[in-house]
């Protein structure tokens, strides 16, 4: 797993060797950032990367001008692996790295980020609920956007507190994009 393009482009990330985190794949991680280029200027951008694995969708947020990044993981694994990422780049001191359940961690928060990533395992009980507690807590900011990572048999729709999609297929994986409903999503 490597980064794809800018500060740290083609720099190797490590992670867990076991099948308890799936990273993101190269291909998964391009489509994800070329959909963001069109939706969110990610230069100085507050990231909020849940269920992190090996911290690969946070920095590579970094590495295309976020000027910082929270990780936040429970697997201890994991975390040993994007400590060690983020020491390899030497990009400390725009991380925040968390050892905390996921959703406990959006229930506490007072931040507000510009874009958070989900990537909650497919068994997780709780992953329709994440774009209800972020919205519902003001997690993301007006602007922003949530992406969430899941199986193919998880959909979701929109609700009047956020706009769901579009959403992009990769074999059993889905990534849907969430946001805030502009104007004309509600006046309709």
């Amino acid at each position: 797993m490597r980064v794809i393009t800018g500060l740290y482009k083609g720099r190797l990330l490590k992670t867990v060797n076991d099948l308890s985190v799936r990273p993101a794949t190269d291909r998964v991680k391009q489509t994800i950032f070329d959909m963001l280029s069109n939706r969110i200027d990610l230069e100085g951008a507050r990231i909020l990367d849940l269920f992190a694995g090996s911290g690969s969708l946070g920095i590579e947020a970094l590495s295309r001008g976020a000027s910082h990044a929270t990780f936040v993981e429970t697997y201890a694994d994991a975390l040993n692996f994007i400590e060690r990422n983020v020491e390899a780049l030497g990009c400390e001191a725009a991380t925040e790295i968390l050892s905390m359940d996921a959703m406990q961690f959006l229930r506490r928060s007072q931040d507000r980020f510009d874009l958070v990533f989900a990537d909650p395992p497919y068994a997780y009980d709780e992953t329709a609920s994440i774009p209800s507690v972020v919205f519902q807590d003001k997690i993301l900011k007006r602007h922003g956007y949530l992406l969430i990572e899941h199986a193919s048999k998880l959909e979701f729709s929109s609700t009047p507190l956020y706009h769901a999609g579009p959403s992009r297929k990769f074999g059993r994986t889905v990534v849907t994009f969430f946001h805030h409903p502009r104007e004309q999503e509600t006046s309709s």
